[in-house]
């Protein structure tokens, strides 16, 4: 076996994992939001996110309402990255999928988060995504666009400055979703069928 087919995964085993983990441990601190069960939903940018984006999909996602704003995402190093903050409501997803790539010692290495799927929908109240992007087929119902951001009510919480432009609607659904994020947050999410994988230079989510 080749050097490269060695390193395309982590060998089993607690040492290597132990490896695994120290160097991923940015990245799991960004992921690894999304398998907390949080009292109540919070707006993405309260914490300061890691220097690394990763990728959000799903098979569909379903809401009874959504609302958005432009908002700015602080790393502890200072920099600025500017998000479309996407507050969904009661959110239904078919599946999910989170992957994250970390430049390590080792290589690099993609942790990436599973859910969903054959064991069942994921749920979760008050889902916020700091998103870069959002690529789907949506289906709306009522849409306000340009509305002022600090007068949305469509999801609990979500509400941005006053002057800012804002959007909601109604009932929403987004097939073959597909987002680079900065941040996720949720409330009472319920992750069916979850796996969490870590290895070099894996499989993304798209």
């Amino acid at each position: 076996m080749s050097k490269s087919k060695r390193r395309h995964r982590l060998p089993e085993g607690r040492t290597a994992w132990k490896k695994s983990a120290a160097v991923a441990v940015p990245a799991i601190l960004a992921v690894g939001v999304m398998a907390s069960a949080m009292a109540e939903g919070a707006l993405a940018a309260s914490f300061a996110v890691s220097g690394t984006s990763f990728q959000v999909s799903s098979g569909e996602l379903s809401s009874k309402g959504l609302a958005s704003f432009v908002e700015v995402d602080r790393s502890v190093d200072g920099k600025e990255h500017p998000v479309a903050l996407l507050g969904i409501g009661d959110a239904k997803l078919s599946d999910i999928c989170q992957a994250a790539p970390v430049k390590t010692p080792l290589g690099t290495v993609v942790i990436k988060l599973t859910a969903g799927g054959d064991a069942g929908k994921v749920t979760a109240s008050n889902l916020i995504i700091d998103g870069e992007d959002l690529v789907g087929d949506a289906t709306f119902g009522t849409a306000q666009i340009g509305r002022d951001a600090s007068t949305l009510n469509q999801v609990p919480g979500v509400k941005g400055p006053p002057g800012k432009f804002g959007l909601q609607a109604g009932d929403i659904t987004v097939t073959e979703v597909r987002s680079n994020a900065w941040s996720a947050t949720g409330g009472n999410f319920r992750l069916r069928g979850l796996k969490l994988d870590v290895s070099l230079d894996g499989d993304k989510c798209f």
